[in-house]
């Protein structure tokens, strides 16, 4: 039951959109079609990344008062919980924000990755609806150059690459004299260990793989550059309270 919803409502799906998008706008191009279709689920994604995204971001700026209030209330484990959740509700932000994103686009990477594993088969295009066109056969190049079977270490660079600069967007920047919370400590981290992770696992899967995670990261980074310049200017940071105070804390 629970496989044929997730065929019926992600898997047919995409397979058809990238199809539809590969015989059209991408020319042939499979490496097009799967950036086009990448732009397609991050559009769809769009208000929840972007929601996450205010929200990780506004939490960073917050990190020296959420120390601060650990500090007044080291010794009453409740009111130190009870400060940070009310520091929380006043600027209007869920510290768990950054899951929903991550669930909300796990079902499309279980998808995207069985469709990319399963591109170059025979029976690949079995699934097609009636209306989308039949290709003879789906080429894995990507302009020309890149074998999107195989493993690439450019593709996995570049989507290290992108990953390492969104994570870099999402830190600001450390004030002189000012000593990191742990939490802080392990966000700088991530900065690296997640390119890190990323080269790991993509080092020997397929290129199709890894161009998605390129084009979603440069999405990302776009995004977290807009969301960062409205953050510095004082603009609205989550759900309409403006962030002239979490610029200012010190």
């Amino acid at each position: 039951m629970i496989t044929q919803a997730y065929e019926v409502v992600f898997y047919q799906p995409l397979l058809n959109i990238l199809t539809l998008f590969y015989g059209t706008i991408a020319l042939g191009d499979l490496g097009l079609a799967i950036i086009f279709l990448t732009i397609l689920i991050r559009i769809i994604l769009f208000p929840i990344f972007s929601r996450s995204a205010r929200h990780q971001s506004v939490m960073q700026r917050l990190q020296p008062k959420l120390k601060h209030l650990q500090d007044v209330h080291r010794h009453d484990k409740e009111k130190q919980v009870q400060a940070m959740m009310s520091l929380y509700k006043e600027h209007k932000i869920n510290p768990f924000s950054g899951f929903l994103f991550l669930l909300a686009q796990l079902p499309f990477l279980i998808a995207l990755y069985h469709i990319f594993l399963n591109v170059f088969k025979p029976d690949f295009l079995d699934g097609l609806y009636p209306f989308v066109s039949r290709p003879e056969a789906i080429q894995p190049f990507f302009l020309g150059l890149i074998d999107l079977g195989r493993p690439s270490i450019l593709m996995v660079g570049l989507a290290a690459l992108g990953q390492y600069f969104q994570g870099k967007l999402a830190i600001p920047p450390k004030r002189e004299e000012e000593e990191l919370s742990d939490a802080e400590r392990l966000g700088r981290r991530m900065i690296v260990i997640g390119p890190l992770l990323t080269l790991l696992i993509f080092y020997n899967l397929p290129a199709a793989i890894s161009l998605y995670w390129a084009t979603t990261s440069v999405f990302s980074v776009f995004q977290q550059w807009v969301i960062n310049r409205e953050l510095n200017h004082g603009k609205v940071g989550t759900t309409g309270k403006t962030t002239d105070g979490v610029n200012g804390v010190s």
